[in-house]
């Protein structure tokens, strides 16, 4: 569902977010925004999405970094360093 509103900016640069806007986006008191500046674009997120999608677009990057390490750490030929 798409809902657009117009808000006004105050002198100090504040703006209200309207209440069926934060309801569609889940935003409640206490939350941390994010302020994105594209060209002439702001985008608002909120920062627990955010750590969240961060961490699923990363998470296979993840997983093959620990296979690496497993391979080369787990190699046999590295148990010499552990007697000296």
């Amino acid at each position: 569902m798409i809902d657009i509103k117009t808000v006004t900016v105050s002198e100090k640069g504040q703006i209200s977010i309207p209440t069926s806007i934060r309801a569609l986006a889940g935003i409640e008191k206490g939350d941390t925004l994010l302020l994105i500046h594209e060209k002439d674009q702001i985008l608002l997120k909120k920062a627990k999405r955010l750590h969240k999608e961060t961490k699923d677009e990363f998470s296979h990057l993840l997983k093959h970094s620990e296979d690496v390490a497993k391979k080369l750490w787990g190699s046999k030929a590295d148990d010499v360093w552990d007697t000296i």
